[in-house]
């Protein structure tokens, strides 16, 4: 990888290999799979084991996994280095309340002692290097970062992405990026440490990395519906200078890339189902576009989606003045899993 690299942050129903393979091919550096549950990935659960495919052109790649009990995260973590992803990673930061309640994702914030001694088993549980993601700690007053930055390199961890929000802000307020310096000052640190939240601009992700000291920007939200965010900012970090928004044809193609390979990978009902929540992020902003979007998440062929995105093309070629190519924006709805 690069230096400073761009990676795509974990998310739930969205960083599938389909949408993963839009970030690579538009300046992703690093890619990291949906989490996967450790007590799915013990049990032979078919979803879960699906989310362990990983093909060539998208690596290198991180495989996630979260769980609060020692022997399915030990166990899950053999399961993981057999599909041979670069990366183990470990999530401490999904705070989504049924994660939580199972002292999983950010629930184990509040048990730091517990989430060092998981850390150190799974270190030694596989040979593959292993990171974690997670967040400031479990509210505004139990703030531990630093130490448990420390704590976790100490046990083996070889890099640290840090959401600068605590799991009682959930997707709220705005990420306090000031954590990253504090991380960053401490001497006895020498893993790298990613940052994320918030991240939905060039600028903001050269200010991330220069004043603030990150090694990395992790983008999570910024990306649904808007790979190109990826090429954006390394543009602006090489030129200084912004590119303009994808066109209508380029937006076109990901949609159409995306369908192809869901259905490539999941079968063409699953593929076009699940594809539905991402249409209206490909053509946000476009006025009266809302009509395509209500006939795309109700199709149920993708030759009838297919179709439709014709007739899209064809309405904004002849209505040009309808569409606002604009850059993602922060408030991008995403209540799913980090």
């Amino acid at each position: 990888m690069p230096e400073k690299p761009l990676l795509l942050a974990p998310m739930e129903d969205v960083s599938d290999p389909p949408f993963r393979h839009l970030c690579k091919k538009h300046g992703a550096d690093m890619l990291y799979t949906e989490f996967i549950s450790a007590d799915g990935l013990v049990r032979d659960a078919e979803k879960s084991l699906k989310k362990l495919d990983i093909f060539e052109d998208e690596r290198p790649v991180g495989i996630q996994i979260f769980g609060g009990e020692e022997d399915a995260m030990a166990r899950s973590a053999e399961i993981v280095e057999r599909a041979n992803p670069e990366v183990l990673d470990i999530n401490y930061g999904c705070p989504v309340k049924n994660v939580v309640c199972k002292n999983a994702g950010s629930g184990i914030l509040r048990d730091i002692d517990k989430m060092v001694k998981l850390t150190e088993l799974i270190v030694k549980s596989t040979s593959l290097p292993v990171t974690v993601k997670t967040r400031l700690g479990w509210n505004e007053s139990s703030i531990r970062i630093v130490e448990v930055a420390e704590r976790l390199q100490d046990v083996g961890i070889k890099a640290l992405s840090l959401h600068c929000r605590t799991r009682h802000q959930m997707y709220t307020g705005r990420a306090d990026w000031t954590w990253i310096s504090k991380v960053k000052e401490n001497p006895r640190i020498t893993i790298p440490i990613f940052g994320n939240g918030d991240v939905d601009t060039p600028e903001r992700a050269k200010e991330m990395l220069d004043k603030y000291g990150a090694d990395g920007v992790m983008i999570g939200r910024a990306s649904i519906g808007y790979p190109w965010i990826f090429r954006e900012i390394k543009h602006y970090f090489n030129t200084g200078k912004k590119l303009a928004p994808p066109t209508l044809n380029e937006r076109l193609e990901a949609a159409h890339t995306h369908l192809h390979r869901s259905i490539q990978w999941k079968g063409e009902k699953l593929g076009v189902l699940e594809m539905r929540r991402h249409y209206g992020h490909y053509f946000r902003g476009f006025e009266n576009v809302k009509t395509f979007r209500s006939r795309l998440v109700t199709a149920s062929s993708s030759s009838e989606i297919e179709t439709i995105l014709e007739e899209l093309k064809h309405y904004y070629t002849q209505n040009p003045e309808l569409m606002k190519l604009s850059m993602p924006s922060k408030n991008i709805e995403y209540t799913g899993i980090d």
